[in-house]
């Protein structure tokens, strides 16, 4: 098998440079927050919806159930925070989605970390009959 032109040969794929992608921070910004029954996401943005820092309770090396309570929550978003703090973002508007166990949890560690909240916004989606429901658990 020939060799293409004009590209050159690399061990593996991925990427070629190692930089990090640098996001422009303004002091206001966006967090959302998904919260589903086995693990929490928190996602802090810019306005215009570029990522600055994120945080879930298994990157916190949080494992099985222990994922899914407000501890877990609390501790995954103050770390996105922090990061965020020191990248420049001083205010947010929270945006909430899921049934998760941390959702307080999450806004009160974004407060706590200096972080000032200054809306909250629920945007669970509602299904207006849409799809069948699983059938009963049986345990």
């Amino acid at each position: 098998m020939a060799k293409r032109q004009g590209q050159p040969a690399s061990s593996g794929g991925g990427r070629a440079s190692s930089k990090k992608r640098k996001v422009k921070v303004e002091s206001e910004g966006l967090a959302y927050i998904q919260a589903s029954f086995n693990n929490i996401i928190i996602t802090l943005t810019n306005k215009s919806g570029d990522v600055i820092s994120w945080g879930t309770a298994g990157k916190e090396k949080f494992r099985g159930s222990k994922k899914s309570t407000p501890y877990a929550a609390q501790v995954a978003s103050g770390n996105a925070a922090r990061d965020a703090y020191e990248a420049g973002l001083r205010s947010v508007e929270v945006y909430v989605k899921g049934p998760g166990s941390g959702r307080e949890a999450a806004i009160r560690a974004l407060d706590g970390a200096n972080i000032r909240v200054t809306k909250i916004k629920d945007v669970t989606p509602l299904p207006h009959n849409g799809c069948r429901p699983p059938k009963r658990r049986r345990v």
